[in-house]
């Protein structure tokens, strides 16, 4: 496995890679990886010659007051944990390198970007977009993975990709959690032994909904309603948005479908925690046709 920090250096393999015929797959992640980043660098390593694994902190989707300077980092820990996933090529560019003196060019997507997510945390996506475009054309993937507990970010790198077509795959594998139902995330570690325990309303709000809904319940604002006092329980939950949005477009729904998620942000403490789920399967549409 090799580390490669230069621009240049990880530009000259990937061209290489593609003029031998190798397939690559590419897994970007800020690091301080944990077993949801291990799922995705397996199927990685199921769908591609060359897997390629980023670590970079992107600065751009940090927001003022946010944990940029605090964000955990272990270069040591994700390399031995990268080794044992056989992936080949680890790219952790500085971020001089990435956003060089005088840069000035930023990826947009309107519309879906700006609610949800990008309402709280404004100029977010932007970084995404941005670094996410200028890794695929510094690592030149033929697919790309990210896991789905980032749904709106999801969302928004296919509309990028679609858009710009861009010859990338994007694909996004399930939510990893504990063994407790909590998803996992680099920033659980922030989380006091108590406030870990408080995390668990997320997929306890999850199952609720989904067991009001198996009851006949489908007024979103209903459930939305019932959610929001479950969570206010927690003495350290602050609730940024608890809302149902159709899974393509994200607008706000107003009773459940087959195309309906549940998408939560939630503080426990200083710790911003997001989960999601869709509410209705295959299998109770089909019942109840």
């Amino acid at each position: 496995m090799d580390i490669i920090k230069s621009v240049t250096e990880m530009q000259q393999r990937a061209v290489s890679a593609r003029t031998a015929g190798q397939t690559i797959s590419f897994v970007p992640t800020m690091g301080f990886l944990h077993q949801g980043h291990l799922s995705l660098l397996e199927e990685g390593r199921r769908r591609g010659d060359l897997l390629v694994l980023s670590i970079f902190v992107n600065p751009t989707q940090f927001g003022p007051g946010e944990d940029l300077d605090v964000y955990p980092r272990d270069l040591e820990q994700d390399s031995q944990l990268a080794q044992q996933a056989d992936v080949d090529i680890i790219f952790a560019p500085d971020a001089k390198d990435i956003y060089p003196p005088g840069y000035a060019t930023y990826v947009n997507v309107e519309g879906i970007s700006e609610p949800l997510c990008g309402s709280s945390r404004p100029g977010h996506f932007r970084g995404i977009c941005t670094v996410v475009s200028k890794l695929f054309n510094i690592i030149q993937p033929q697919v790309a993975i990210f896991g789905n507990k980032d749904f709106q970010q999801l969302a928004v790198i296919k509309r990028m990709t679609l858009d710009m077509n861009l010859p990338v795959e994007i694909l996004g594998l399930p939510i990893f959690r504990e063994a407790d139902g909590l998803a996992m995330s680099s920033r659980n570690v922030y989380l006091t032994q108590d406030q870990r325990k408080q995390a668990l309303v997320l997929s306890q709000s999850l199952a609720t909904a989904k067991e009001l809904v198996g009851a006949g319940e489908l007024d979103c604002a209903a459930i939305i309603a019932q959610l929001k006092k479950n969570i206010a329980q927690q003495p350290d939950a602050r609730i940024d948005y608890v809302q149902i949005c159709h899974q393509l477009t994200l607008e706000d729904q107003i009773r459940v479908d087959a195309d309906s998620v549940l998408l939560l942000a939630v503080f426990i403490g200083k710790t911003r925690l997001i989960d999601n789920s869709h509410l209705v399967t295959f299998c109770e549409i089909t019942n109840n046709d």
